[in-house]
């Protein structure tokens, strides 16, 4: 096996490793931490998967968060989010859709490129997976512009604080932690901390002023702090 395989592989596994708190993921999503728990609380319709309470949230998982977040964000009925959720598992034998899978909406309704299933045959028509995978027209319906995708589908990028900021989470990097231009956030704010300037952690860095104040903001810092 060749090493750029083997490092491939070692990423991808890190996809499944509890490596989130709650508190972590709510605070990322802009969304309470009893929020997230009660997405993956145990019951009849479960928006999320399961798992046991005070574990750890996994990369798949923070990304259904995100997504999920994004959703209701839109405008989008909780039902419609758990309905669509339980066709694309029993249909797509997916564990984490939301994570696996692009998705469209118009602010009510949840879509999904057909061509995602069926290949080249159903490109330029969608499907209503909150409704049994009902066919839909290509129309003017926005992506959730905060993710990028990889050549499975998989959101391996999440542009945490949107998709201008520079504040990105992608498990290649840094084991998944936040972070800008490669450097974790929560290792700029300690060098903040430390009593360095601004200038000089992005000098030392090598990475730019903006980058630095963004990531400190991120880590919870105003602009009063940097007075």
């Amino acid at each position: 096996m060749g090493l750029a395989l083997q490092k491939e592989e070692f990423w991808r596994r890190r996809l499944y490793v509890p490596n989130y708190r709650i508190g972590d993921a709510a605070r990322y999503a802009r969304i309470s931490p009893q929020t997230v728990a009660a997405w993956h609380r145990t019951g009849v319709r479960p928006t999320l998967s399961q798992k046991e309470k005070g574990d750890a949230l996994s990369y798949l998982q923070l990304i259904e968060v995100a997504v999920v977040a994004a959703f209701r964000k839109s405008g989008v009925p909780l039902k419609a989010i758990r309905d669509a959720r339980e066709y694309l598992c029993s249909k797509l034998k997916s564990e984490f859709p939301f994570a696996e899978y692009k998705f469209k909406t118009d602010g009510k309704t949840l879509f999904l490129d057909y061509e995602q299933i069926e290949g080249d045959r159903g490109r330029g028509t969608l499907i209503r997976p909150d409704r049994q995978g009902q066919l839909a027209w290509e129309s003017v319906i926005g992506r959730l512009q905060e993710f990028e995708y990889d050549q499975e589908g998989i959101a391996i990028r999440w542009h945490v604080s949107g998709k201008d900021s520079p504040i990105v989470i992608d498990p290649r990097v840094a084991f998944g932690a936040p972070t800008v231009s490669g450097m974790p956030t929560a290792a700029l704010k300690g060098r903040w901390s430390a009593g360095e300037s601004i200038t000089d952690i992005a000098d030392d860095f090598q990475i730019s002023e903006y980058d630095v104040i963004a990531a400190l903001k991120f880590e919870g810092l105003t602009e009063k702090d940097f007075g």
